[in-house]
């Protein structure tokens, strides 16, 4: 006979069954991996790291939808005094929607940049979280807080696609447009750099005002694009910044 509660819920599962638990959940982040690396190749916003948490969160929720209410009942199937007609998903399934809205308030929007995807989602996959500890499946909820933050500190560390670029903002004035256009085009096939906007203003004097959005590998620094585009004749004026 358990003395809590807790010691019957993790009664209910064997190790094996547990293993099977952590082998939906991992291979929920593999599905998810393999749809945000082709995201990510086409250098979309929401890439791997999204697409993982998201899946993970999303696997680790229907577990707990599934499985994280065999407490209500005793293993002949007779329910516990004060939980007939109870639904306990009910809730749940009101947390998610909840949190989801949380989320999208951490999404921002500026120009081509899209910030706070990966944060929104990380939101989503806490909550599935506390859903798993909150019903007793302690296991289930400390693997999953462990893999999400393995694989947010992996991703950081290790990026790719659109995870490793960043935005930077030009402007510059130059007298010669044609040779600057040259030289940009030159650079940014050399670091596949994009254009993601452009403005061009052309003065009374002749000049002409270059104010661009670009995104970039991360390794390519400001100074590195100062650098280049100073040493071209006719260039008065120029400012960069870059930021991810």
């Amino acid at each position: 006979m358990y003395s809590t509660l807790a010691g019957y819920m993790l009664g209910q599962f064997s190790l094996l069954q547990y293993l099977e638990f952590f082998l939906r959940i991992f291979i929920s982040c593999i599905c998810g991996a393999c749809i945000g690396f082709e995201r990510t190749k086409r250098l979309k916003e929401a890439g791997v790291r999204t697409h993982v948490i998201v899946c993970c969160a999303a696997g680790l929720t229907m577990i707990v939808s599934k499985y994280a209410f065999a407490d209500l009942t005793s293993p002949t199937g007779v329910m516990f005094n004060g939980t007939r007609g109870a639904d306990p998903a009910r809730i749940a399934a009101q947390i998610i929607s909840g949190v989801s809205f949380l989320g999208a308030g951490m999404i921002f929007r500026t120009g081509n940049s899209v910030r706070g995807l990966t944060t929104a989602a990380g939101i989503w996959a806490t909550a599935g979280i506390g859903l798993a500890i909150g019903s007793g499946m302690y296991v289930i909820g400390i693997f999953a807080t462990v893999l999400v933050s393995v694989i947010q500190i992996l991703m950081h560390r290790f990026t790719v696609g659109a995870d490793s670029m960043c935005i930077g903002q030009l402007r510059c004035t130059v007298a010669d447009a044609d040779a600057f256009n040259e030289a940009l085009d030159t650079f940014s096939e050399k670091h596949h750099v994009q254009v993601l906007s452009s403005k061009i203003t052309f003065a009374d004097d002749g000049t002409a005002i270059y104010e661009m959005q670009l995104r970039m590998k991360a390794e390519t620094t400001v100074s590195d694009m100062v650098r280049f585009l100073s040493a071209i004749d006719g260039v008065k004026a120029l400012s960069c910044e870059i930021g991810r």
